[in-house]
């Protein structure tokens, strides 16, 4: 199973509670038994009833889960409930008091359950480590392509989409009816576990695997959210009994998210040393960076395989117009002075002052501070580096930019080099560059997920 694109992911919340609405109000009080102004206060209103019932949920949760420190988890309940008390019918103050002490909740929860990588997990990260080695001495380019691919996760998959919510398509809910490839087991336990998808509106789709080799089938669901970064969503849910268990108690948490914009990002499910793992890739220019997340439980401190690249850039001779199908060829001249400045870019980037201007700033004319960079760059891209760019004897201000270290194997890295000159009030013009690369290190360390976008 294999999900690819350009993503932005952000730092969220990974903890492991069911949220469903079934069992929360089951965990709630029961008003038919409410004694004092606190509890009458409680029933009579809908959020702090609802708050109530995370509160027994959450806290049933983490006494299953936390055996070890029950009895402290007891005491610091029964202190948090005569704090409680003291707000009598101060809706306001009871509303405090809970997400208060949910946000304490949640969090020893999340240290409860937070996925701990083992001696095993360790040397599956190392043997990953030594195979894009190994394979970069004969595919330079692709090593940990290649080396994830032979590692690919194979197994008895079932995928269904949801049920059209719009006549656009645009929104979806869970199926009604049993899909295709679904045991009757498995039905139930899907309607008996309130499954919907990872965000309040979108497409969901579903896959049933087997993740952690128990012999039953976990759940993933896919959610594409669109926005304005093309959002797509994938959570998933453990089989559990009778039911399926939702990895995260927070409603907008995933296993990761993703987007078609501003990053560039790859998933991919592979097998090592007989566990299951999501292999996440973050890409940007140089480096990979591989996070191995353990798909069922919460990710905190991960196995981590990095692999940089160094590049042979150029600027082609032919190049697209900005209709993207029309070509024109760039004068000899100009494309030496164009591939002087590109060989020169990464040193440039990495040695000079950032302080200095890269074009010499005349005595009249527009600010100092024209001279210094191109400017701002968009979120859907990647500067790699401001340069000087000598065109005819004059200097102008360029900046090579990416798509995020987006790789491909007809055109390897596809840049640009937008080039303008400084003080004019006029838009730059923009070249192509190409560029080949090759794996110059390959290291792992265990750490937490970094992402570009967040």
């Amino acid at each position: 199973m294999y999900i690819k694109g350009r993503y932005i992911l952000s730092a969220c919340l990974l903890v492991f509670v069911q949220q469903a609405t079934a069992a929360a109000t089951a965990a709630a009080m029961d008003c038919k038994k409410a004694a004092n102004d606190v509890e009458n206060t409680i029933c009579a209103n809908k959020t702090l009833y609802e708050l109530d019932a995370q509160m027994g949920t959450l806290y049933r949760q983490l006494m299953s889960a936390a055996t070890a420190t029950q009895p402290e988890l007891k005491r610091t309940q029964r202190a948090w409930l005569k704090t409680r008390n003291a707000c009598a019918d101060d809706v306001a103050c009871l509303d405090g008091s809970y997400r208060q002490r949910l946000q304490i909740l949640k969090a020893q929860w999340t240290q409860a359950v937070a996925w701990q990588p083992d001696t095993v997990d360790v040397q599956a990260m190392n043997d990953l480590q030594e195979s894009i080695r190994a394979e970069s001495k004969g595919h330079p380019e692709f090593a940990l392509e290649h080396a994830l691919a032979a590692r690919a996760f194979e197994s008895s998959q079932t995928s269904f989409a949801g049920d059209p919510v719009d006549s656009y398509g645009e929104q979806t809910s869970f199926p009604k009816s049993r899909p295709k490839g679904v045991s009757e087991d498995e039905w139930k336990a899907l309607n008996a576990s309130s499954i919907d998808g990872a965000a309040e509106t979108g497409r969901s789709s579903y896959a049933l695997l087997d993740l952690d080799h128990d012999g039953q089938r976990d759940l993933i669901v896919d959610t594409y959210a669109g926005g304005t970064g093309l959002f797509t969503y994938v959570e998933t849910w453990r089989r559990t009994g009778e039911r399926f268990v939702k990895r995260s108690v927070e409603p907008e948490s995933s296993l990761f998210y993703t987007n078609d914009r501003g990053a560039n990002q790859a998933i991919s499910w592979i097998k090592l040393h007989d566990r299951i793992y999501a292999a996440y890739r973050n890409g940007a220019y140089g480096v990979d960076n591989l996070y191995l997340l353990n798909p069922l439980k919460v990710n905190r401190q991960v196995p981590t395989v990095s692999v940089r690249y160094s590049y042979a850039l150029q600027v082609p001779t032919t190049q697209h117009k900005e209709d993207g199908t029309s070509t024109y060829e760039l004068d000899a001249d100009l494309h030496e002075a164009l591939n002087q400045a590109i060989t020169q870019a990464m040193k440039i980037a990495s040695d000079s002052n950032p302080d200095a201007p890269l074009c010499p700033i005349p005595p009249t004319g527009a600010g100092d501070d024209d001279y210094y960079s191109y400017g701002p760059g968009h979120y859907t891209i990647e500067k790699i580096a401001d340069l000087p760019v000598m065109i005819g004897g004059e200097c102008y201000i360029g900046a090579l930019i990416d798509w995020f270290g987006s790789y491909s194997e007809k055109t390897g890295l596809f840049a640009q080099l937008a080039v303008r000159k400084p003080g004019v009030e006029a838009s730059g013009t923009t070249y192509e560059v190409h560029g080949r690369r090759h794996v110059t290190d390959v290291s792992s360390t265990l750490g937490k997920v970094e992402l570009n976008g967040d």
